[in-house]
C-alpha cells in the first residue's frame, strides 16, 4: 500500500490567499480532517503526499506538524514519521480516568468559589452545544463548544493547579473526545449529559455535579473505547 492509498477519503484542503495566513488555514484543515477522520486514528502523515494534496511548502506541512504535534493530535514515531494519534486502550482508559478525577474536582471547586457571573456564562454554553447538535454542527464546532464550557468551568473553579495540570490532559484526549462524539447518537446524548451537570452546578450541588461529571466521562469512555477498537480492526 503507498502512502496516497493509505490517505482514504482525504483528497486535500483548500487553502486560499487572503481570508487567512496560509499556515493557519492548512493547520484547520489537517485539524478538521482528523477530528472529522478523514485522517484516521494511526494513519501515517506523509510530507510529500500532503504536499502534493494541499499544494503548498514543505516548510509549512512541517510547520502544521509540529502545531498539531503540540495539539496532541500527531505524533512522531521511530521509523514512521508523523502519524494521526492513536492511544492504546490501556493509555486511553488511563487518560479518561484521570480526566474524571480532575474535572470531578474542577466541578467542586465551581461550586464552591463561582460567581452567578460564573454560573450564567456556563449555562450558556451549554446552551450554544445543545444548538450546535441539533443544526448536525461538524465535530470542530462541536468541540469548540466543549472547549468553551470547560474554559468557564475552569475560570469560575479559580484553581490554577487544576488549569495546568488539565491542560496537558486534555491536550491529549482531543481525538478521544472527537472519537466519542462521532458515534451514532452519541453528541445528542452528551448535550443531555452536559445539560444536567450544569443544572447539578447551578443547584450548588457538588455531590450530585460530581457523580455527574464522572458518570459523562464513563459514558464517553465506553463509547470512545469501542470506536478506537473498531478503527483497529479495520
Amino acid at each position: 500500500m503507498t502512502a496516497g492509498e493509505e490517505t482514504g477519503a482525504f483528497r486535500g484542503i483548500r487553502v486560499g490567499r487572503i481570508a487567512a495566513p496560509l499556515r493557519e488555514q492548512v493547520i484547520d484543515g489537517l485539524r478538521t480532517a482528523i477530528l472529522e477522520f478523514e485522517l484516521q486514528p494511526g494513519q501515517r502523515l506523509v510530507e510529500r503526499e500532503l504536499i502534493e494534496q494541499i499544494g503548498v511548502s514543505r516548510a509549512t506541512i512541517r510547520e502544521a506538524l509540529r502545531e498539531l504535534t503540540a495539539e496532541g493530535l500527531v505524533v512522531t514515531v521511530p521509523q514512521k514519521g508523523a502519524m494521526v494519534y492513536k492511544p492504546s486502550a490501556d493509555e486511553a482508559r488511563d487518560l479518561y480516568a484521570v480526566r474524571a478525577s480532575l474535572e470531578a474536582l474542577t466541578v467542586r471547586r465551581f461550586v464552591e468559589r463561582a460567581s452567578a457571573a460564573h454560573h450564567d456564562r456556563l449555562r450558556a454554553t451549554v446552551t450554544t452545544l445543545e444548538q450546535y447538535v441539533a443544526e448536525g454542527a461538524g465535530m470542530h464546532r462541536l468541540l469548540r463548544a466543549k472547549d468553551l464550557f470547560y474554559a468557564e468551568l475552569l475560570a469560575g473553579a479559580a484553581s490554577p493547579t487544576i488549569e495546568q495540570i488539565l491542560a496537558g490532559v486534555q491536550a491529549r484526549v482531543r481525538l478521544l473526545r472527537a472519537t466519542s462524539m462521532s458515534q451514532p447518537g452519541r453528541a445528542a446524548q452528551m448535550a443531555v449529559e452536559m445539560r444536567a451537570l450544569v443544572d447539578a452546578i447551578t443547584a450548588r450541588d457538588a455531590e450530585l455535579a460530581s457523580r455527574l461529571c464522572v458518570e459523562h466521562l464513563e459514558h464517553a469512555a465506553t463509547t470512545g473505547l469501542a470506536a478506537l477498537s473498531a478503527v483497529g480492526e479495520k
